[in-house]
Order: structure tokens, then sequence, then C-alpha cells
């Protein structure tokens, strides 16, 4: 690409500055720098100042650079920029990528003891007990002061934060940008075992009331997608995450039973049918069918099982979990609305994987097999079957 004309020697210019180094863009005039900005108003470039006779070299590619990017080469927020550009987080399910982008933004405007903030700071200054600060920052709180605003107490966002970071510097080491992972060796804030699990009798009841409203005429008042009752049993009878029912597909139903695609490191497994299992999967084949054959549609029915997908949008495109999820929260507020449940009563369509693997006979190895978790402390956060235990006999 062309850079223009070389530029004249000007004798006005600090003598501290090497005047052929520097960057494209910026210009000197009476004791100022300055940049071409575009009118307010639409009218001729105006001229910007952008700094001092004072500043130094390193700083005016700083800026420049800044004004090119958006971020600082060599900050906290520079590397969160590149990691979002990249292929590993393109990679990632959209709703990851919107909570990502979330995460960053909450951490660039961390405001440390000096009253700067987080995201201006150089990535080679970020060490790990300034991590572990953050972390308990998050975790227990912080009163305003007159350099820092007050950040609530909450462990979870610590953890998120803290996992976040941690994910972005190991890829700025793998990348180059950073010399090492200061997250590593952060102890994580201790979360309280919160979970919203239906009753067996709320589950039933919800159930039931997505049953009628999506045997409603739809884009009716009042009615719901008929897909919520199959995905509810599906997430329950086979012990699975929402993104989980989302990329179920043809390839995943078998002769004995429905096979797994579990996340997040479990084992897959195969859960045999049942008279509600073959109903819901037939269910979610008729929808999906009568959505890609519908007059004028012209959608090309993918020819490989693992590539037709169960959940599908009215589009015929797979269904994303973020709109899954948009469709339960309106779902779940209207059931609270008309008194089918309780506030205290609502769940999250997470919680019927923990009634699914509560419900599951037999021990914890049987439950830990049907939920495809690697270790039994796993188990221990889904089962919430409490023991009933025979008295001690004296021997």
């Amino acid at each position: 690409m062309s850079r223009g004309r070389k530029r004249k020697f000007n004798p006005t210019i600090p003598g501290h500055i090497e005047q052929e180094a520097l960057p494209r863009g910026i210009y000197w005039e009476r004791d100022r720098w300055f940049v071409y900005a575009p009118h307010p108003e639409g009218g001729r470039d105006v001229k910007v100042t952008v700094a001092s006779a004072t500043a130094r070299l390193s700083e005016l590619h700083e800026i420049m650079e800044k004004r090119t990017t958006g971020t600082t080469v060599g900050t906290l927020e520079h590397l969160f920029d590149r990691f979002h550009k990249s292929l590993e987080f393109k990679e990632l399910e959209l709703l990851t990528q919107k909570h990502y982008k979330g995460y960053a933004s909450a951490l660039e405007q961390y405001a440390l003891k000096d009253g700067s903030l987080l995201g201006q700071l150089p990535v080679e200054r970020v060490t790990t007990p300034l991590v572990q600060r953050l972390v308990e920052t998050y975790a227990m709180g912080r009163p305003a002061t007159r350099r820092q605003p007050a950040v609530p107490a909450t462990p979870s966002k610590a953890n998120h934060l803290f996992r976040y970071l941690r994910r972005t510097l190991a890829w700025g080491v793998r990348h180059g940008i950073c010399k090492q992972n200061a997250a590593l060796g952060v102890r994580q804030a201790k979360e309280a075992k919160a979970f919203k699990m239906p009753t067996a009798d709320t589950y039933r009841r919800v159930l039931e009331f997505a049953r009628d409203r999506g045997a409603l005429t739809p884009h009716t008042k009042g009615s719901f997608p008929s897909y919520l009752v199959p995905v509810m049993v599906l997430a329950y009878s086979v012990r699975l995450r929402g993104i989980e029912v989302c990329t179920l597909t043809d390839a995943h139903r078998l002769d004995e039973g429905i096979h797994s695609n579990r996340r997040k490191g479990s084992r897959d497994n195969v859960t045999r049918w049942d008279e509600q299992t073959t109903v819901a999967w037939n269910a979610l084949v008729d929808r999906r069918k009568a959505i890609w054959n519908r007059p004028g549609r012209g959608f090309a029915i993918p020819l490989q099982a693992s590539d037709r997908f169960l959940l599908v949008e009215q589009t015929g495109n797979p269904m994303r979990k973020s709109s899954l999820d948009t469709v339960w929260q309106r779902f779940i507020r209207e059931a609270i609305r008309v008194k089918v449940i309780t506030e205290a009563e609502r769940f999250s369509l997470h919680g019927l994987k923990h009634r699914g693997i509560t419900d599951t006979a037999g021990n914890r190895g049987d439950k830990q097999d049907a939920a495809g978790h690697v270790t039994p402390e796993t188990t221990d956060r889904y089962d919430h079957e409490l023991p009933v235990v025979d008295t001690p006999k004296p021997r």
C-alpha cells in the first residue's frame, strides 16, 4: 500500500522526536500535534489536537494506533480486541460470544486504585496478585471511594470474569501477545450451590401448561410454540442441557434409544426409548417436516443425517440456543402471570436436567452413568434426592 510522500524535515518539531519514524496521519503545528477529523456538520475536515509538544514518539504511535483500531497496542483491551477477531472466538456459540464481550467490557471499565482503568493497563503489568485481587473484589464487593466506584458482591460474576481473563491471556501467550498467563494459579471465588430445579408437581403443571398453549393457533394471543413440550421432555428424560437439545440431529436417533451429545467433558450415552421420548422426538420431526415442505419455501433438505437438526426455526434453519432461551423466559413469565406457578417456583430449562438426574432410579453410580458425568462430584451437584436410611441396630 502506498504511504504517500516522504515527510520533509521540520526544524520546529521537538528535537527528541525522530521525524522519519513519525506515524502516518499525525501532524505538527504551533507546539501541538494534531490530526484531521471529519467536520461534525459535514464540512471540510477540522484539525484536532491530540498531544502537546512534550509527547514522546511512542505516545504518538499509541495515539494513532488507538484512533485506527480503537485500542492501544499492548494493553489489556487491545488483547481482548484481538481475541474477539480471532478464529477461536468466531468458532464459539453466538451466546458465548455475547457473554465474552460483556465480560471484556466489565474488565476494561474496572477502576484500579489510582483511578485508571484496567483495560488501559499494559498486559505485561497484569500480575497474578492483581488478578487475585480482582476476583476477591468482585466476590466480596467494594464500597465506593473517590477514585473507584462501588462493586457489588457477586461471586459468580467474579468467576466468569476470571475464566474469561484466563482464556484470553492463554490465547495471547499462544499468539505471542503475552509472555505469561498471570491468571494461572489464581483461586476462584466460592459460589453458593444454587440451582433452579422444579419439584415433580411443578414440572407436571408447567408441562401441561406448555401443552395447552402450544395447541393454540400459532401467532394468536396466548399461544406458544408447540416445540416447548418435546423440548422439555427431552431435556428431562435424556438429561440434556438446552444447547444439547438444540444440536440433536437425525444421527442421534438409534434403534435402542437417543444418543446424547453432551458438552463440558461429559460422556455420551444412549437413553432407551419410552413412550414420552418417542412422542417428543416424532413431534419435532413432524414439525420440521411441515416447515421444510411448506409450499414456496424451497428449503434444501440436508442429505447427511448429522446435518438434519431436530429442532429448527420457522426458516428451517437450526434453532439457536439464544432463541430457545428467549421463548423459554417469555413462557415462564406467562406461567407466573396466570398463576400456573409462583415466582418462587420459577425454574430454568437447565433445571430440567437436575430434575431428570434426581428422578433417575438406582444408586449414585447409576445416576452418574445416566448423566454422563466423569466424576461423582459432578453428579452430587445434580442429584438432589434425599436419601432414606434405616436406623442403626445394635450388634
